[in-house]
């Protein structure tokens, strides 16, 4: 992005530092420190360019701001981030990750999905594994955290089981809502993560679950594959991204599965934290980074100031 004709410069402000503190969690828009993106910016285990030449900004010196966190997002955050910012020059819109970044927005999008329901009690839970093996996806949680799989009488946590009875009184104790969904049995065919940036697909990866396991995400021990786009999928980015365009969500992933009819379904969409580009780049040969570096700039020349040359 740094290099692309159209930025004059790039600050990062990391939520790493304790200097920062303030700010991140909604206290104070007047302490917050940052470095500059220079030519030997690059990752560092210890995240020394995260340090390098820090100084004090403020927010309304810039002209976008690009927001890339990882979840759990404070909502508190995103409003008291608006108040010392236009919300629609912040990417992605913080009133649209306020919508989105949360499973229950894909029962906009049933069309597309296993069958599901959003379970906010025992007799939910209870009622909907009656029909089908299901999935129960904490609303907020990520990387296949919490993820509670139920087939008949015997469910999943955690790589743990137990009675369905057993959860559903523990869950009693403390409830929390979920997105159920139905078990797809072909989920070993792998979940495929795609990347949108301005309405235009920069490719997918595929990721295969362990031999024995159905969870496919890396953090689960998933491994990654390059892969193309079904024509299914192709019709999703369509429906999906004129959607979150409108909440002023430029960059998004969506996930799909193998359904029970062996085609490609949606499964997940993720607004905040979009990683894994070089990745993507390096399994399909194709210049992924750039490529999303020139959207993104093409999105706020056009959507932010309204500039269409």
């Amino acid at each position: 992005m740094r290099e692309h004709p159209l930025c004059e410069r790039i600050d990062i402000a990391s939520r790493g530092w304790e200097e920062n503190r303030a700010f991140f969690s909604g206290k104070s828009a007047e302490s917050l420190l940052a470095s500059p993106v220079t030519e030997d910016f690059a990752f560092h285990p210890d995240g020394i360019h995260f340090r390098t030449g820090l100084r004090a900004i403020q927010l309304q010196d810039y002209d976008a701001i690009f927001l890339r966190l990882p979840p759990p997002l404070d909502n508190g955050f995103l409003r008291f981030l608006t108040t010392h910012f236009p919300n629609q020059k912040i990417i992605n819109r913080p009133s649209g990750l306020m919508k989105t970044a949360n499973k229950a927005f894909l029962l906009n999008f049933p069309e597309i999905c296993p069958e599901m329901k959003l379970c906010e009690n025992a007799e939910d839970i209870r009622t909907f594994s009656k029909k089908f093996p299901i999935v129960l996806k904490p609303l907020r949680n990520y990387g296949g955290k919490g993820i509670v799989k139920i087939q008949g009488e015997q469910v999943e946590v955690d790589g743990q089981e137990l009675s369905l009875e057993d959860f559903l009184s523990s869950y009693e104790q403390a409830p929390e809502p979920y997105l159920a969904m139905k078990f797809l049995k072909n989920v070993n065919q792998g979940d495929k993560r795609i990347v949108v940036v301005n309405e235009q697909v920069l490719g997918g990866v595929l990721r295969l679950p362990p031999p024995g396991a159905w969870l496919c995400n890396a953090a689960q021990g998933g491994q990654a594959t390059g892969t193309e786009l079904t024509p299914e999928e192709t019709r999703m980015a369509q429906v999906i991204g004129p959607v979150l365009q409108r909440e002023g969500i430029a960059m998004f992933g969506f996930d799909t599965l193998v359904d029970d009819q062996g085609k490609r379904i949606l499964s997940e969409i993720n607004t905040l934290s979009i990683g894994g580009l070089p990745q993507m780049g390096a399994l399909n040969g194709q210049p992924v980074v750039s490529r999303a570096a020139a959207l993104l700039w093409q999105y706020i020349n056009d959507e932010i100031y309204g500039d269409p040359d």
